[in-house]
């Protein structure tokens, strides 16, 4: 009897997220004097007692003595190492063995358990421009640093707009670390992380909204401030699970690709122009009829249909020309 074959699922669901999420809790260490007093006394203890037990207390006690007096300078020495300055708006994330064991924000001395790794993490804000990537630190033969670490200038990102219209667009991003253990443990590069993910999301912004819009819809150009809050929103929404805060984002660079700049620009100065006359024109129309009216109730003169035509035609080529009017003196009567 054939056994019925099971075909795979054309629409497999993912896997759940079955990851327990790490949470910053704080972890509060012991005052580095006190650290540093009981290391620096038992490193002064350990060699007396190893030099002074034998000939004071005799061979027997002397000899246990020295037994006490090794281990005692190895632990001394041992407990240097948990000694940890922290300058303000930094802190240190601790593990032991790979299990994350907190977080301290107070700056100040401080001793903790000598074997916890200590990771320093950078609580100020910081800015940068879209389009720029990090320079590493230069350091000489003997560890001098020649060159610190820092980011080149942001260069602007070629994407094509709602229309399909091809725009260079960049942006500068205000940002700060507000939960350490995510981004320590839930990325693997924050700063890099952050950096990608907004290039990304001001990408997918540009896509979705016309460079200009001349029906009041909402533009890159035309509507910055609620560009930018949208911009704000995308990139905070990336970067949740990386324990930073989009504190703002604003467009720092917005215009035309090259190969289309000149085009475009023709365009604008033409609707500009369109727009301009316009307004003239509605302009001249009212003040062609705030005249006829104001001849008619004061009755300084009776005009009928074609006369008034005439004028009409008149005050509108004077009004709209974009040059003056060369006036023409009629000496005969009104109708010749």
């Amino acid at each position: 009897m054939p056994t019925a074959i099971s075909q795979p699922d054309p629409n497999p669901q993912s896997a759940p997220d079955h990851r327990v999420p790490i949470v910053e809790r704080p972890l509060t260490p012991l005052s580095g004097w006190i650290g540093l007093v009981r290391g620096l006394t038992g490193l002064v203890l350990a060699p007396l007692l190893a030099l002074l037990a034998i000939p004071i207390l005799g061979p027997v006690v002397g000899a246990l003595g020295l037994l006490i007096a090794v281990p005692l300078g190895l632990a001394s020495l041992v407990c240097l190492f948990g000694l940890v300055a922290i300058a303000p708006n930094e802190a240190r994330v601790f593990s032991l063995f790979g299990e994350y064991k907190g977080t301290t924000r107070q700056s100040g001395f401080w001793w903790v358990n000598p074997f916890y790794s200590k990771k320093p993490v950078s609580l100020r804000i910081r800015n940068f421009e879209t389009g720029s990537s990090r320079t590493p630190e230069v350091k000489d033969a003997a560890g001098k640093v020649l060159e610190h670490q820092g980011r080149t200038h942001g260069r602007p990102s070629k994407v094509n707009d709602k229309n399909g219209n091809p725009v260079e667009i960049s942006a500068v991003v205000v940002w700060r670390v507000v939960d350490t253990a995510e981004a320590t443990f839930e990325v693997q590069d924050y700063e890099d992380f952050v950096a990608v993910q907004s290039e990304a999301a001001l990408r997918s912004l540009a896509t979705r909204y016309p460079y200009d819009s001349e029906d009041h819809e909402t533009s890159l150009r035309g509507s910055t401030d609620e560009i930018c809050r949208q911009l704000r929103a995308d990139i905070q929404e990336r970067l949740e699970r990386a324990g930073v805060e989009v504190i703002e984002a604003r467009i720092s660079h917005l215009a035309y690709a090259p190969e289309i700049a000149a085009a475009m620009l023709q365009r604008q100065q033409a609707s500009a122009v369109v727009a301009a006359r316009a307004k003239i024109v509605d302009g001249a129309v009212g003040m062609v009829q705030m005249a006829l009216e104001h001849l008619a109730r004061d009755k300084v003169v009776e005009l009928d249909d074609e006369r008034k035509a005439a004028m009409v035609s008149n005050l509108l080529v004077v009004l709209c020309s974009d040059r003056h009017a060369q006036p023409v003196v009629n000496t005969g009567t009104l109708y010749s």
